[in-house]
């Protein structure tokens, strides 16, 4: 029953809640006190070949094409790449398996995972805020994606050659046709695919200081279009959306690497990959650097935002989480790597062309810095290139698509474990209409400041901050040694030091270390007036206030005497916490009662070693 204690957590000494007593509850009755299994049968993948491919679709998406590039040019390119491959070894990593495990071992979503410690629920709640402000500003992009798709059936393409309307610039040819106009040396040097994005699809270009400006009528056509086609996907359920994840994890990897072939070869390329990979040392000490690069392994691997708990909670019981963890992590930095070369090979090559060696006066940084640097090696391509951005930008299509179904199933897995009876088509539809409505600020003129805004305030600091509160949930509260039984029991699988020790003291404590600094140091997106930073600031404490007040109705909901005591109670798993299944949660609590530690192999090894090491006396 809810708020009653599992009697198969009595704390542990290696940072779980210390038992109150020394007597540890038989096995008979640990079984008498299980509860019924839901009466509504929750679903499972069809095959675990769908949930590795949704799970590469989720975390392999719009946060490695688009989002990696653009915070890496922001942040140096060189400067950045080494924070950001430290911070997946010893962040991204660790926290993917564990999030994995947490959802896999419970199938429970984002929410109600948090039955472990129902004192910290209101960390489900906190990360859904920033699941809800990613979702809004994805589709967005996406519509922005589809507008290119679009455009890319015009011959030749819109962006390749200079318009004149496009006034108070020097501009270039992308295609590198056409006479070179005579430069006013006044004026900065612009390509025609910069101009196109600022001035012909959002109209960034022509807004004056200060202004706002309207949402544009073909973007928002293009976020309505996507909007249906995610809540039409939706409606099937997780098993219709993972038939699609073949598609959606597959496609883009031949489209990035058949990319990949001609951007390397243009005349300046290697200028700009140099820049990608060569580090400044001084930049290590950067605040900023760090606290970006943490960010972006949370968006590259989609992890503390409950997509990752929510998709695994759909996987059966015994299937090998850790082979899927390993694969998609590795994955997920090829892939973050090769769009950062990509790039980053093709601002060295408009380098060259605009005789520029500071990249950061070729290409602005920003979000839409992909909207810019690829159309721009598209424009260049000698045979059809039509072809090859129509499956570039279907590409990023299918990139965002793969991400945003993944995060509004984690919405919905939590909405759903909350209210069973909630009917999914509703809850879908409901989704699809305020996304819709919320999206229409990122499609206006001002929507790449207003993105920049809401990411650093509802999203950055509301994931790190979150990211250490679930950590302690996890690996102090419900504790590491209660982690690696459920890992030996689920996969007959030892944890090894390492992991433990990024799990409970090397990841939360770096993780402090960047928030702290991060707020301290960082720097405020630009263009934005004093009172709107004050507004979200507020939007930062406001998308944290469920963390103590759900620990507050935890801890009230108590019965026991002492505020400490109902503190302790409150930190412990619920009754029904474990496999969901009632036959393998009778397994468990069995096994639970009988732990023993798994031997490391090279223990196993000299104790086969030893066996087979005997003497013999031998009298003469």
């Amino acid at each position: 029953m809810p708020g009653a204690d599992n009697p198969a957590f009595v704390g542990t000494d290696d940072g779980g809640i210390p038992p109150q007593n020394d007597t540890k509850p038989a096995a008979a009755a640990q079984l008498e006190n299980l509860e019924k299994p839901p009466a509504v049968e929750r679903e499972k993948w069809d095959k675990g070949l769908e949930f590795l491919m949704s799970c590469i679709a989720l975390s392999v998406g719009l946060g490695n094409v688009w989002k990696f590039p653009s915070t890496a040019f922001r942040n140096g390119g060189g400067a950045f790449v080494i924070p950001y491959l430290i911070v997946l070894l010893v962040v991204g990593r660790p926290i993917y398996y564990l999030e994995m495990m947490m959802g896999q071992f419970s199938s429970r979503g984002s929410v109600k995972v948090y039955d472990v410690s129902p004192i910290m629920r209101g960390i489900g709640i906190a990360q859904m805020v920033s699941i809800c402000v990613v979702i809004v500003y994805y589709a967005a992009t996406i519509a922005t994606a589809i507008r290119f798709f679009v455009a890319s059936f015009e011959s030749p393409l819109p962006w390749a050659s200079c318009d004149v309307s496009w006034t108070g610039f020097n501009c270039v040819n992308s295609s590198n046709t056409g006479s070179m106009p005579a430069f006013n040396n006044t004026l900065p040097v612009k390509t025609s695919a910069e101009l196109y994005y600022t001035h012909s699809v959002t109209g960034e270009g022509l807004l004056a200081a200060g202004e706002f400006g309207v949402p544009d009528w073909k973007l928002t056509l293009c976020l309505l279009f996507i909007w249906v086609a995610m809540t039409i996907m939706m409606v099937k359920g997780i098993r219709g959306s993972g038939k699609v994840a073949y598609f959606l994890a597959l496609f883009p990897y031949v489209v990035l690497i058949s990319f990949a072939i001609y951007a390397f070869t243009l005349e300046g390329a290697g200028q700009g990959l140099k820049y990608f990979i060569t580090p400044d040392w001084d930049q290590l000490l950067n605040a900023d650097v760090w606290k970006e690069a943490v960010s972006q392994c949370f968006f590259s691997l989609s992890i503390c935002f409950g997509g990752v708990i929510a998709f695994s909670s759909y996987n059966n019981f015994s299937n090998n989480i850790y082979r899927d963890a390993m694969i998609i992590s590795w994955l997920d930095t090829f892939t973050s790597l090769l769009s950062g070369a990509l790039v980053f090979s093709i601002i060295g090559h408009l380098g060259h062309l605009t005789n520029e060696t500071d990249y950061t006066k070729v290409v602005k940084p920003g979000s839409g810095l992909t909207f810019i640097t690829y159309p721009d090696a598209l424009a260049k391509f000698e045979h059809v290139p039509n072809l090859f951005a129509l499956l570039f930008f279907f590409m990023l299509l299918t990139l965002g698509v793969g991400s945003c179904t993944g995060l509004i199933n984690s919405v919905m897995t939590a909405l759903q474990d909350s209210t069973p009876r909630l009917k999914s088509w509703k809850t879908v539809v409901t989704i699809g209409v305020l996304g819709f409505a919320l999206g229409l600020l990122f499609v206006t003129p001002s929507g790449s400041k207003m993105l920049d805004y809401f990411d650093y305030y509802g999203v950055q600091f509301v994931t790190l901050t979150s990211a250490i509160f679930e950590l302690f949930a996890f690996c102090w509260l419900y504790g590491i040694r209660n982690l690696t039984r459920d890992i030996q029991f689920m996969l007959n699988r030892r944890t090894g030091f390492l992991w433990r020790f990024c799990w409970k003291l090397l990841t939360p404590a770096m993780l402090i270390v960047v928030l702290i600094i991060g707020l301290v140091k960082s720097q405020r997106p630009e263009g934005i007036a004093d009172v709107y930073h004050v507004l979200g600031w507020c939007i930062y404490v406001g998308a944290l206030v469920p963390i103590p007040v759900w620990a507050w109705f935890a801890i009230r909901k108590r019965n026991e005497t002492t505020l400490k005591k109902r503190i302790v109670a409150a930190s412990k798993p619920l009754s029904d916490w474990g496999p969901e299944s009632l036959e393998v949660r009778k397994k468990y609590l069995e096994f639970c009662s009988n732990y023993q530690p798994m031997a490391s192999r090279w223990t196993r090894l000299r104790r086969v070693l030893h066996r087979n090491d005997k003497t013999y006396r031998v009298s003469v």
